[in-house]
């Protein structure tokens, strides 16, 4: 372990500071108009569903699409799935094996009697 003086921790306290200054001001200063709501009777979740899709034809409230961004994510989280499958498996012998596939096995019994 090192003694760090203090003359090396001064710079980021200062730096911590100013950033704390620089927001503070910036929420203190904002202005928000009057919350604009929903319409009376509407359905907002079926609204959401027809934005997330680009169908805003459909829809009665109007809204962005997010059909960019719902792609983006599933491609994502598709690449997730991959990469943790492809990390679960290991090398046994010289043969590559699922990790997964001994967890839904009998346990190593033999005959497979239940």
């Amino acid at each position: 372990m090192t003694n760090d003086s203090g003359g090396t921790r001064i710079l980021p306290a200062i730096a911590v500071g100013a950033l704390f200054a620089v927001m503070a001001a910036t929420f203190l200063s904002a202005s928000f108009e009057e919350a604009a709501g929903f319409p009376e009777g509407e359905s907002i979740v079926h609204n959401v569903g027809y934005a997330l899709f680009n169908l805003g034809e459909v829809a009665a409230i109007p809204s962005e699409g997010f059909l960019a961004a719902f792609l983006i994510v599933a491609v994502a989280l598709d690449v997730a799935v991959d990469g943790a499958i492809y990390l679960a498996r290991r090398e046994d012998g010289g043969s590559v094996s699922a990790a997964i596939g001994e967890a839904l096995t009998d346990g190593g019994r033999d005959g497979g009697e239940r």
